[in-house]
């Protein structure tokens, strides 16, 4: 089977199993993998945080977002209109205005003076469908993540630290992996946080 079939195969497996977890599952993942990050010096020395609004399945990051500090800000992912497979991240205040994409998933409306450079981002966290022993991640597959973090391949971005979050079940041995992928620091599962800083 080609490596692309592969992870498509993989990646519907997955998800299905995302999917089948009862809403106490859901929870009792989400607060464990909260807990485990705040536990994190790395988490809790961030001033600005990056994330993600879950969906279909996806580890939902609502307690995290609820346990930020105050002194801690937070930017969500916009799809780019200029730049496809592109995100942008747009810091998240009081009046925050919220939209739906195309693909059915919430963000906050695109300002530009909202808008957070990567390099002012100290932490990310990323939604995934996989991730291996050696912190390689398997997306969606729309590639929006790793053309957004473009950069770090050319020595940009050194200091951001990429968070990956999800499900024990989600762990795989070995990852086929591209030049343009983008490994991940830190993954953080019910169960573990897994460091693949080196």
């Amino acid at each position: 089977m080609q490596a692309q079939q592969w992870r498509h195969q993989l990646r519907q497996n997955l998800r299905q199993q995302r999917l089948a977890l009862s809403p106490k599952q859901r929870n009792h993942a989400a607060t464990r993998v909260a807990e485990h990050l705040q536990a994190l010096p790395a988490f809790q020395q961030a001033g600005m945080i990056a994330s993600y609004a879950s969906f279909g399945g996806e580890l939902s990051t609502c307690l995290i977002h609820q346990q930020l500090h105050a002194q801690q800000q937070l930017a969500l992912p916009v799809l780019d209109p200029k730049q496809a497979h592109q995100l942008l991240f747009v810091e998240i205040t009081a009046d925050t205005k919220w939209q739906r994409n195309r693909y059915g998933i919430d963000e906050p409306e695109l300002r530009a003076d909202r808008i957070v450079p990567l390099s002012q981002i100290e932490l990310m966290l990323l939604p995934l469908v996989g991730f291996d022993r050696s912190g390689e991640r398997l997306g969606m597959g729309g590639g929006y993540y790793d053309r957004t973090l473009a950069a770090w391949h050319r020595g940009e971005l050194a200091n951001l630290i990429r968070v990956g979050v999800g499900y024990d079940f989600q762990l795989l041995e070995e990852l086929p992996h591209e030049a343009w992928d983008v490994p991940l620091n830190l993954v953080i599962t019910p169960s573990k946080v897994w460091d693949f800083r080196r």
